[in-house]
This record gives C-alpha cells, structure tokens and sequence, in this order.
C-alpha cells in the first residue's frame, strides 16, 4: 500500500486531498517537525530535503507536492486536463507557480510575521506584498472560470486549495476577504467529502506544538 508521510501543513494536505478524492488506499504516517522526525536517517532516504509530505509507492519514492500530485495523475489518469498541448501546458504553468511562487512567498510571509525572533520590517513588507501579489493572479484566474483550468476539477485546483485555505492565516482576514473567487474556490473544495475525510485525518494525530525546543530544531540557520 502506497505510504503518505504527511504532517498538518498545507502542502502535505494536498495530495491527501487527490489520494481521497482518487480513491487510492494509503497508509497515512505523521511525520513531526518539532520533534525533528524529518531528519531521522529513515525519512532522509526518502526525501533526502527533510521536508514534507514524501510517498513511497512499491519501489517509488516521491518527494515535493507538487511531483507527488503530477506522478499520482498521471499513474491514475485522473484529475488531468484534456490530452492537448495547450491544456498540458496550462496545467504545468499554474503547478509551477504555486510551487515555485505561491508557496515560498506565503510560506515566508508566516515565518516572518509569526515565528521570526526579532522584527524584519523589509523581509515582512517583501513577502507579504509578494503573497498577496500571487494570491490575487489566482483570484483573477478563478474570476474567469470555475476552477484553475476552465470547468474540469484538477491537480491545479488542489495544489491552489493548499495554501488559499490558510490564505486569512498569511493575509489577514481583510485582506482575504477581498479575493472572493479564491474564496469561493476554496469553500467548494472543503465542502467535497474527500476533503471532509482529510480534515478527520489532521484529526487523527496531534502534533506537538512549536516551542523553544522546536524552534531550535525548525529554524537551525540561526545556530549555523
């Protein structure tokens, strides 16, 4: 049975949400960062970034949503755009700038307004300004059509559901308020019941909360 390594953040919630709506059996393992479980010699093997989620599927291991949603597509042959040129390359283009954009932009923006020691009025400024700046490109998008890529439900749709669904948590709640399309989005996908059934998943597992000890572990920069 394929294996999630998974904890609590938006990007390892995202493939649970295709492993649900696909329907593939999967054995759910919590991986906890504050106890730094992620560098254990077992999880490097399989993703040698210490980061999460990561599978292992028979003799394949895949680290990265975002490789993770596309090998799980194209193995499956859901949740993919039409077979065309045009549509492929739609879907690679919206996967890498949640990837490559959206995230470390919002993934920044938190650290900097909630875990950072000491204030860094211009790293806040860039990252928030960046996160919001890529969260509205995606409302925009989403004011055009239902979903990311016109009326077919997508990996693009799930990777966006990642962070758009901590996007109050980032932003604020005014600012998040005004992308209603990202919004809409959103609200849709948390009311599908495979989404229902990755929500009891962070249930199902409590986390340890980030302390000092933990921070130590997380943010290892500050004693390099």
């Amino acid at each position: 049975m394929l294996k999630l390594y998974y904890n609590h953040a938006p990007n390892p919630l995202k493939v649970a949400l295709f492993l649900e709506e696909s329907g593939v059996p999967y054995d759910p393992i919590p991986v906890d960062i504050a106890k730094g479980e992620q560098f254990s010699s077992s999880y490097l093997a399989i993703n040698p970034n210490g980061k999460l989620p990561a599978i292992v599927d028979g003799d394949t291991s895949v680290f990265d949503s975002h490789a993770i949603l596309l090998y799980l597509a194209e193995k499956t042959g859901k949740f993919l755009p039409g077979p065309s040129l045009a549509a492929r390359g739609q879907l690679l283009s919206w996967m890498m700038f949640v990837a490559s954009g959206l995230g470390p932009f919002a993934g920044q923006a938190v650290h900097f307004s909630r875990f950072a020691p000491d204030p860094n009025p211009y790293a806040l400024k860039r990252y928030m300004y960046e996160a919001e700046r890529h969260f509205k490109i995606l409302d925009a998008q989403l004011g055009r059509d239902r979903y990311m890529l016109g009326s077919a439900y997508t990996i693009v749709d799930m990777a966006v559901w990642g962070w758009s669904r901590a996007v109050a948590y980032v932003l604020g709640d005014e600012s998040a308020a005004k992308l209603k399309n990202l919004v809409r989005l959103v609200d849709e996908i948390n009311l599908r019941p495979a989404a229902l059934r990755v929500a009891e998943l962070q249930a199902r597992h409590k986390f340890k909360d980030i302390d000092d000890d933990a921070r130590r572990i997380l943010f290892r920069h500050q004693a390099a």
